[in-house]
């Protein structure tokens, strides 16, 4: 069962197209690696996920809700992680989680418990501007898992990073969906990280989905095209090289 779909989703802006045509499909309880060269239109389309960006054309579903007359109660669902999150430098770590908690009406416990979960506990009383880039990236990710939501939507989230908490992350992201029954939309440059982590993934290039499916899948069908398939990093390059090359206009089944 798809979790997240979309029919035909499109965006622009003035005369540029940021998404085109798309659709995708979430299966309900899987990490879901979303991949694309920079201005590829994955942040934009987690953008409309999150309401933050009305979609020019096209729809979405989110468990069975559809996009706009469902907007608050899709909302409630999703827990999110866009770009560099921003806090309240003075408050502590707990404080800023404190009001996320406060704004989604959840228990006090949720506050420790989504610390505990991204390591954070023993900085909880530290303020947040004496946070490091890497314990910043942590607290966006608890301010994301508070409350334990069924859809994780993380935009980057090992940026800036030392490789132990890059590794800290992709366990833990790897490890939601068994743990909280939850499903995870997650975007990264790291291709060697999302190769471990994620289920299936969708490849995005100018707008345009190139491919969807599993690792497997996508094996196969570079195989048949004749692109390198020893790593995920070397069929992305290809295949993304060969959509420029073809003037962007075929996509890959």
């Amino acid at each position: 069962m798809n979790i997240i779909e979309t029919k035909d989703l499109t965006k622009t802006y003035g005369g540029f197209t940021a998404v085109s045509h798309l659709n995708l499909h979430i299966r309900k309880g899987s990490v879901y690696g979303f991949l694309g060269p920079n201005g590829a239109g994955k942040s934009t389309t987690m953008k409309m996920f999150l309401g933050l960006t009305r979609p020019t054309g096209g729809s979405f579903q989110i468990d069975g809700k559809t996009y706009p007359s469902d907007r608050i109660s899709i909302l409630k669902e999703v827990g999110s992680f866009i770009e560099a999150p921003a806090f309240y430098g003075s408050l502590t770590g707990e404080e800023n989680l404190d009001i996320i908690r406060r704004i989604l009406g959840l228990p006090r416990s949720s506050v420790r418990d989504a610390l505990e979960l991204v390591g954070l506990s023993q900085f909880r009383n530290r303020p947040a501007k004496k946070y490091s880039l890497g314990m910043k990236q942590r607290l966006g990710l608890a301010g994301a898992l508070i409350g334990r939501p069924p859809i994780l939507i993380l935009d980057e989230p090992t940026n800036g990073l030392d490789p132990a908490g890059i590794h800290e992350i992709r366990t833990l992201i790897k490890s939601l969906p068994r743990q909280f029954d939850c499903t995870v939309l997650v975007s990264s440059h790291l291709l060697s990280e999302v190769e471990l982590m994620a289920d299936e993934i969708g490849i995005l290039n100018h707008g345009r989905l190139l491919f969807e499916g599993t690792m497997d899948e996508l094996r196969s069908s570079a195989h048949e095209a004749g692109f390198p398939t020893d790593n995920l990093e070397e069929t992305f390059l290809a295949m993304i090289d060969e959509d420029n090359r073809k003037g962007g206009g075929r996509a890959w089944h």
